[in-house]
C-alpha cells in the first residue's frame, strides 16, 4: 500500500469528504459545524456555516451540496486532546435534517426535516442515484435505556418525496451503490456488519425474508465498529473501520480482500478522487485531520460530481 500523505489539520472532526474536478476536497466539520473547502495545499475555506451536527454530505444535481444534519445529535468530548462523539446534550439537540448547501451564496435551506409525519432523528450520509434521488442513513439515537430506531431512506432532490424503505436498521451510518446501480449497501455501527438489499427500481429494493442470507455481505469479527463507505471500481464496499482505526474492503461477494491501516481510532470515512479515481481522501477525525493517498483500484465514478 502507499503511503497516507496527511493533507489538512486542524479540523473540528471532519467527515463526508467529496473530492471536486478541480482538485480541492469538501468536507463537513461536524463540530465545527460547518462546511469547509480544503486545498491541495492544505488551505481551508468555510463555504457555510451548519448549525447542528452535519454528518455527511454529496454533490447534488444543480451543483448544490446536501447535507445530512444530525441536528446535534453527538457531544464534543476530548478524551487526552482526541476529539470523540458524547451523549447528546438535550437542549442543544435540534432534530435531524437534509439540508442543502449553495456553493456560492452559503444559503442552508431545509429539505427534509421528517418522513410520513415521523421527526428525522440524526441523518447521517447519502448517495445519489443515476435518476437525481438519493438514499439516506438515520443513524437514531440511544438515551440512557430509551433507544429511537431508524431506518434507510429514499428522497428526490427537489424535496417533493421521500419514503422510509428499510425498517428496523440498526444504527445505519455509511451507505452506497454498486458500480451498476443494483445494488444497495449500508453500514451499522454497532453490529460491525455491511448490509445490502437488491434495487429493482429508482427507491425501491426487494423484500428482504425472515432469514435472507444475502442482506448481511460481511460481519467483521471481534470489537470494530463500522462508519461510512465508499465503493471502487470492482464493485468492492471500503468502508471506514472504527476503534481498529482504518479501511476494511470486501468484496461483492463477501469476502475480505484487505484491511488499511490508519493512524486514528476513529477512520470515519473515504472517497475516491483525482483524474483516475485512484486516489483516495481519508477522514481521520479524533485527530481532525484529511489524509490522502494512492489506492490501488480505482474508485466508483458519483452520479453529479463532474457534471
Amino acid at each position: 500500500m502507499a503511503e497516507l500523505v496527511e493533507v489538512a489539520n486542524g479540523l473540528k472532526f471532519p467527515e463526508g469528504p467529496i473530492a471536486m474536478a478541480d482538485g480541492t476536497v469538501v468536507v463537513v466539520e461536524m463540530f465545527g459545524p460547518r462546511l469547509t473547502r480544503v486545498h491541495p495545499d492544505g488551505r481551508k475555506e468555510t463555504i457555510a456555516e451548519v448549525p447542528g451536527g452535519p454528518n455527511g454530505a454529496a454533490l447534488g444535481p444543480g451543483g448544490k451540496f446536501y447535507v445530512c444534519n444530525n441536528g446535534a445529535r453527538f457531544t464534543e468530548e476530548d478524551m487526552d486532546g482526541l476529539a470523540f462523539p458524547g451523549a447528546v446534550t438535550p437542549e442543544k439537540y435540534k432534530g435531524g435534517s437534509i439540508q442543502t448547501v449553495d456553493p456560492e451564496t452559503g444559503q442552508v435551506d431545509d429539505l427534509y426535516t421528517e418522513c410520513d409525519g415521523v421527526r428525522l432523528v440524526a441523518p447521517n450520509d447519502l448517495v445519489f442515484d443515476a435518476h437525481g434521488g438519493f438514499y439516506f442513513t438515520d443513524h437514531g439515537m440511544s438515551e440512557g435505556r430509551d433507544a429511537k430506531l431508524t431506518g434507510i431512506f429514499y428522497a428526490k432532490n427537489d424535496g417533493s418525496e421521500i419514503r422510509e424503505i428499510v425498517f428496523p436498521a440498526h444504527e445505519p451510518n455509511g451507505i452506497g451503490l454498486s458500480p451498476d446501480g443494483t445494488v444497495l449497501y449500508w453500514a451499522e455501527t454497532w453490529t460491525g456488519r455491511i448490509m445490502r438489499r437488491k434495487i429493482v427500481a429508482p427507491g425501491v429494493i426487494e423484500p428482504a425474508g425472515l432469514v435472507d442470507t444475502y442482506q448481511c455481505l460481511y460481519g467483521l469479527p471481534g470489537f470494530q465498529l463500522l462508519d461510512s463507505l465508499a465503493v471502487d471500481g470492482d464493485g468492492n464496499v471500503c468502508v471506514a473501520t472504527l476503534v481498529n482505526g482504518g479501511i476494511t474492503v470486501v468484496s461483492p461477494e463477501g469476502e475480505l480482500v484487505e484491511f488499511v491501516a490508519v493512524d486514528d481510532l476513529l477512520t470515519t470515512n473515504i472517497c475516491f478522487g483525482g483524474p483516475d479515481l485512484r486516489t483516495a481522501w481519508i477522514t481521520a477525525s479524533t485527530t481532525g485531520r484529511l489524509l490522502k493517498m494512492e489506492w490501488p483500484r480505482p474508485g466508483a465514478k458519483l452520479h453529479f460530481l463532474n457534471d
